[in-house]
């Protein structure tokens, strides 16, 4: 036993082991990310270097770091192994559909089989369990009725308070209508709806659809790092978790550095 210890000891010592052993982590437990857009605001913020829990969906499938190539190149499979499936309410990091290549993390708003849509910025729910659970889940006043079922108006802002909307942005006929209005539509199986928290400042399934649960990576475990605009560490944001970051000492300074930086705020990201 103490010669494989030794031996073990010695190859993970090695160029080679040590190689192995990054590569694992990276591949199956934790990657790091930073957050370079506004879309999660106040949630994430700009700047946030944070480690993905890369088993919390099951396995992807790996990539080498920052050339982003399959490890099974002849494998147009995203997933190496099935797991959990996102939560409503969950912040999820996964491949954006549109480009593999490229991270998006997102709140996941809608399971498959639950049915949205948005009516003047407010997001409406149907969740796929029915009106009785419905009825039995949400407070009556946080129901409406349409098209002969129930529906939740904003059923994530009183759980998730860093979600919010931009009073500037108005529909004038100059913005994106998903924005302010998105028809109804029911997820499909094995598709995930994702939003920022950001909402009117965020490039998410309202504009490019649903996302495969084969493109999910992840879910954000803690912040190791964090520097704003200004070069500045945000000290108080290391270490905490995205459920740490929902506390209102950590919003209240999410927003007032928000506020600072309004003229950062156009656009869709």
């Amino acid at each position: 036993m103490k010669e494989f210890l030794y031996k073990t000891y010695k190859f993970s010592n090695s160029w080679t082991g040590t190689i192995i052993i990054v590569l694992f982590v990276i591949f199956f437990i934790a990657q790091a990310f930073r957050i370079p857009s506004g879309s999660m605001k106040d949630s994430l913020l700009i700047g946030d270097h944070l480690f993905a829990k890369k088993f919390a969906y099951g396995i992807s499938m790996p990539h080498i770091p920052f050339l982003e190539l399959s490890i099974m190149p002849w494998s147009d499979s995203l997933r190496l192994m099935d797991g959990d499936k996102p939560q409503r309410g969950d912040v999820v990091i996964f491949r954006f559909p549109g480009n593999i290549k490229q991270h998006f993390v997102k709140r996941c708003v809608a399971l498959p089989g639950d049915e949205l849509f948005v009516l003047e910025k407010n997001l409406y729910l149907h969740h796929k369990e029915g009106d009785t659970w419905i009825k039995e889940n949400f407070d009556e006043k946080e129901i409406i009725v349409f098209a002969d079922q129930l529906w939740v108006k904003n059923p994530y802002e009183k759980e998730h308070p860093g979600i919010h909307h931009d009073p500037k942005i108005i529909n004038d006929g100059h913005q994106p209508q998903p924005l302010f209005n998105f028809a109804p539509i029911k997820v499909q199986e094995d598709h995930y709806f994702m939003m920022g928290d950001n909402r009117d400042h965020s490039n998410d399934s309202r504009f490019w659809g649903s996302v495969p649960y084969d493109n999910i990576e992840g879910t954000p475990w803690f912040i190791y790092f964090s520097m704003d605009d200004n070069w500045e560490i945000r000290w108080d944001r290391i270490g905490k978790t995205p459920t740490d970051l929902e506390g209102d000492e950590y919003l209240q300074r999410a927003r007032e550095e928000r506020h600072k930086h309004d003229k950062d705020d156009y656009g869709i990201y």
